[in-house]
């Protein structure tokens, strides 16, 4: 009897946390999410348009929210834009002094709208994602890796993004 006491009170104290990833943070009223086409503050071109696929992409994955174009026909809108994109050397070869290394800082603001309240549900202002490519030293195996870097920070911009919504975090 006093076991079962035990198990009882162990299985009824709940401590309240969760695991990692599997909280979502926004309102039960919202069904619906709307993407539209990042905003653009920088001169490169290709990475918003990047961006609010691979975000869309990632809404679709991950959560129950039906993504939808039009910011009219959704409960919630997520805007933003890409407000800062830097490129700089961070590894170098010793021999020749060029740059083997470099470092990529895309920096964006993004904020979902609860189209019903008015209000913002996340919103996040001069957040920076990160991300490192390698440039070979030898020019005649030389490849420019530049735009497998702007998937990978896209795609993990978007990851991050999506988690960053669900945890409000």
């Amino acid at each position: 009897m006093k076991g079962f006491a035990i198990l009882l009170l162990c299985l009824t104290s709940a401590c309240g946390y969760h695991v990692s990833g599997k909280a979502d943070l926004v309102p039960k009223t919202i069904k619906t999410i709307a993407v539209p086409a990042l905003g653009n503050g920088t001169t490169l071109q290709k990475l918003p348009v990047l961006l609010t696929s691979d975000i869309t992409r990632e809404f679709i994955s991950r959560t129950r929210y039906a993504i939808v174009a039009d910011p009219d026909r959704a409960d919630a809108v997520l805007s933003g834009a890409l407000v800062g994109f830097t490129t700089y050397p961070i590894v170098f070869d010793p021999v020749s002094g060029r740059a083997t290394g470099v470092q990529v800082v895309a920096t964006l603001q993004l904020t979902l709208t609860d189209r019903s309240t008015g209000k913002a549900v996340f919103s996040r202002s001069g957040v920076e994602f990160r991300e490192r490519y390698e440039i070979s030293t030898n020019p005649q195996a030389y490849f420019d890796e530049s735009g497998t870097a702007i998937r990978r920070v896209s795609s993990d911009i978007a990851r991050s993004v999506v988690s960053a919504i669900l945890e409000n975090f």
